[in-house]
């Protein structure tokens, strides 16, 4: 038997010029199961592709340029065997069915997809597709067997021949086909002496054991009823020899013979016209026959279980009404036929605009709608409206006469503003309504708040024009120090707006509205200008040369002159050119890379320094690293805020120094706000810092202030003349603090005392630090737990656990793993643990001595034997 996993593994090819056609299909396919689907736009490949691969399906488009699908075909039909090919052919015109039946393809669907009739189809197919290749030995056995139990029934021969339904006479028990009649050989194309090699389920009538049942329930009803009545009519479809399904009305009657075993009859009568018409019904019903488009009534369901389903998953569910503005007038001047072809190509439009998992109907007239599924808040409902309206922006094309239209857009929310389909559209209508009142071109949201906030970044977006104008910008100077010398090496320049009516108003508030509106580039320019100008009189002030590093946009270099705006501004403010820096995103290097490049080049040519920001959280290439020119690497403060807890943090952060000092590039951390933080980047080598814990962003003059009181950051705590040997102990018992630093005090140890792990990797970071004791049962965080990040963050450490706990499995499994490097018990013998710390502070410098780490797995390591 084919199992359902068989199915689902089944090689399965399509083949569509059409890509967004491959990606529906690949969509439908993949979401319910099936795992070997493959696909190509180009129809020229698909018989050398079926000679090495033999797919189990074809699905098969058959206009497309260059080869059609009927030239596939004829490809491909010398590697099959049988009469048929393995090939389900996709088209919306009729004579091209009949044509591709009769060239061999075993079924067809038509356009646009019904996603329930695909699957069924294609299931069926792959079915007998793959029991055609089981062997066919069991058969000849078969039909020795059938040839001997239908020898009395050959005197029904003529009868059951006379009739043009099809007849099959199964044995009840076994479910094997005894006989058949002309009408079933005609029916599914199969000789009868093949046919009888079958079991029902083979050809579609059904499996053993659902037969059996069915006999049980005729043999009741019949001894209810009377033996003469046929009580069950059921439809299903059988599978055809070439693979088609044959949609049939079957009627089933059970035979009795005294003596012998049951016979179970069936007749069944092909309704293929009648299925068609009730399928051309169903989906005039439901979509439109102008734009092929879900009309109303689908549109409708589908917004119905959409909301079913946010409802369990928590998600919203946005409608967009979509009226065209003055589309009269096109009807009223080009005529009803221009107006329907501006219809059908609005409609393509707004199907590029959405996600697969979308819905775009026609609700009417010039009336459209969309159901978007999401899972944030409504800026993705504003991104899709902007992208309808740009999709209006590009004339339309109406046999030689322009048109270009623009949309009023309304938008209502699932579950804010409605919870039921009919009301959700209704308020989208009402809020379309709105925007065409408001103006046209432009959209509205149903709930008043979200029309507040809409209305609130369009008067954002029309201040910052105005900013612009009325030098409402400013430019504050974050510094940035040197990690080898303590001296301020440089700050970077960081935007401010001076908002009339609302203070100073920080980037995050308006920067994103820059970018989408595209004054970033203009900004941009004015920001490199006021740096270079800021540069220009701290230099021939007091003050002196300052080096300012400025952020540039990914949108600077696509739009923007860049190479320009910083000549000029050297040029117009007498800068040094090495008194500028410039600041990217990995993004921007991206954005367009041979420009890029070229620009970067020359800049650096004056003797500019280029710096990365953010580094990490994009492409982090080492192939970029090599192509562009830069200088600087800056990790992202996200790699920073957690980087004496957090191991991940910490390697990344170690891993982008080592990288960079390995490409002669110098390293900058932001974000440092702690002193921590400040002495675990120092001793991994790190550069430069900026960050609150040395200054907050300040004004010009505060700025030319710390420059000229010449302020600096703090001593290296790991300064010549600390105690070489240095004992960190971590408990949360402070009486067992207390104890144990008064018993290691008398051997000369630098002892460093946390009461949590928190304050533990503080005190390493601040400490070169070589030999932990910890507890093992602690609030938040386990010692075993505390140890393994110590060993990933500070492997030359010698870790050990000290804890009246008994239970082992961890600590075993952290051994094992080489985090903990001994373990004792409490309470402890005084002058033991004495001599086993100077042991452990012997064994890390013999280890220190030798490059090893202590407590990596494979050292001969005797731990349990130190438990009492």
């Amino acid at each position: 038997m084919i199992s359902q996993t068989d199915i689902f593994n089944a090689s399965i090819l399509i083949v569509d010029d059409q890509p967004v056609n491959v990606e529906l299909l690949e969509f439908l396919l993949k979401s319910t199961g099936y795992t070997a689907v493959s696909s190509t736009t180009d129809p020229r490949v698909v018989a050398g592709w079926h000679a090495e691969h033999q797919y189990d399906l074809i699905i098969l488009d058959l206009q497309m340029p260059g080869m059609s699908g009927f030239d596939v075909m004829e490809a491909i039909r010398p590697l099959e065997t049988e009469a048929w090919l393995p090939v389900l052919v996709v088209t919306a015109q009729p004579d091209h069915k009949i044509k591709a039946l009769e060239l061999g393809a075993r079924d067809f669907v038509s356009k646009p997809f019904d996603p329930v009739e695909v699957l069924t189809r294609i299931g069926n197919m792959l079915e007998v597709r793959l029991l055609h290749r089981e062997t066919r030995s069991y058969n000849t056995r078969l039909e020795q067997t059938v040839r001997e139990r239908t020898a009395e029934l050959q005197r029904f021969r003529s009868a059951m021949d006379a009739t043009a339904d099809a007849i099959f006479l199964l044995d009840a028990g076994s479910a094997e086909l005894v006989d058949v009649n002309d009408g079933a050989c005609r029916m599914l194309g199969y000789p009868r002496a093949e046919m009888l090699g079958h079991t029902a389920s083979r050809i579609g009538l059904g499996a053993p054991a659902a037969l059996s049942e069915r006999a049980a329930g005729l043999a009741a009803y019949a001894a209810a009823l009377g033996p003469a009545r046929a009580p069950e009519m059921i439809e299903l479809e059988l599978m055809r020899r070439d693979l088609i399904a044959v949609p049939v009305e079957l009627y089933w009657q059970l035979l009795r013979r005294a003596g012998q075993p049951d016979i179970l009859l069936g007749v069944a009568r092909d309704i293929s016209e009648r299925r068609h018409a009730e399928e051309l019904l169903q989906h005039m019903a439901h979509y439109d026959s102008l734009t092929g488009l879900p009309n109303r009534t689908l549109f409708f369901q589908t917004l119905g279980d959409a909301i079913a389903l946010a409802q369990e998953k928590s998600w919203r569910i946005v409608v967009l009404f979509i009226a065209l503005d003055r589309f009269k007038n096109v009807n009223d001047s080009l005529g009803a036929a221009a107006g329907d072809e501006l219809l059908r190509q609005f409609s393509n439009r707004l199907v590029q605009c959405v996600r697969l998992r979308d819905t775009v109907g026609r609700m009417g007239g010039d009336e459209f709608a969309l159901i978007l599924t999401m899972t944030r808040d409504q800026q993705d409902a504003v991104h899709t409206a902007n992208e309808v309206r740009e999709a209006l922006r590009q004339p339309f094309d109406l046999d030689g006469h322009p048109a270009a239209l623009s949309a009023s857009i309304g938008i209502a929310m699932y579950p804010d503003d409605a919870t039921d389909p009919h009301t959700l559209v209704k308020y989208a209508d009402t809020a379309m309504e709105r925007a065409k009142q408001a103006g046209r071109d432009g959209y509205r949201f149903f709930t008043a708040g979200m029309n507040v906030q809409v209305l609130a970044r369009l008067d954002m977006e029309m201040a910052l024009r105005r900013a612009l104008e009325h030098n409402e910008l400013l430019l504050h100077y974050q510094p940035k120090v040197n990690l080898h010398t303590g001296q301020m090496a440089g700050a970077e320049a960081l935007l401010r707006w001076q908002r009339p009516g609302c203070g100073l108003v920080y980037p995050a508030e308006f920067v994103p509205v820059l970018e989408d509106t595209g004054l970033i580039v203009r900004v941009g320019a004015w920001i490199i200008d006021a740096a270079c100008r800021q540069i220009g009189a701290w230099l021939r002030s007091d003050t002196g040369p300052v080096r300012v590093a400025v952020n540039v946009a990914s949108r600077q270099f696509v739009e923007g002159d860049l190479e320009l705006v910083v000549r000029s501004a050297l040029l117009r403010h007498d800068v040094p050119p090495e008194l500028l820096e410039l600041e990217l995103t990995e993004t921007a290097l991206m954005s367009n890379t041979e420009r890029t490049i070229s620009v970067l080049t020359n800049l650096k040519a004056l003797g500019l320094k280029v710096a990365i920001d953010d580094f990490g959280t994009g492409y982090s290439s080492l192939a970029y690293l090599q192509r562009f020119p830069i200088d600087k690497l800056k990790i992202d403060i996200a790699f920073v805020r957690d980087i004496t807890t957090n191991p991940n943090d910490a390697a990344i952060a170690q891993a982008i120094i080592s990288m960079a000092h390995s490409l002669k590039l110098r390293v900058i951390a932001e974000g440092v706000e702690t002193r921590a933080q400040l002495e675990y980047l120092r001793r991994s080598r790190c550069d430069e810092i900026q960050g609150f814990l040395f200054s907050r962003a300040v004004a010009p003059a505060d700025m030319a202030a710390l420059v000229q009181a010449g302020h600096s950051l703090p001593p290296d705590v790991a300064k010549p003349g600390q105690p070489a040997q240095t004992l960190l102990i971590v408990d949360d018992d402070v009486n067992v603090l207390a104890s144990l630093h008064r018993l290691f005090r008398r051997d000369g140890y630098q002892i460093l005392t946390a009461a949590t792990p928190a304050e533990g990797f503080e005190l390493l970071a601040l400490h070169a630090v070589q030999v932990i004791v910890c507890d093992q049962r602690m609030q938040g965080m386990s010692g075993t737990e505390f140890l393994s990040k110590v060993k990933e963050m500070y492997p030359e450490t010698i870790r050990i656990i000290l804890s009246g706990y008994t239970g082992l499995d961890a600590v075993i499994d952290s051994i094992n793993r080489g985090a903990i490097y001994r373990f004792y018990t409490k309470p402890w013998d005084d002058t033991q643990l004495r001599d086993n710390i100077r042991l452990a502070f012997h064994h890390y410098w013999l280890l220190h001595g030798s490059g090893r780490h202590a407590g990596e797995p494979g050292e001969d390591v005797t731990a349990l034997q130190e438990v009492k």
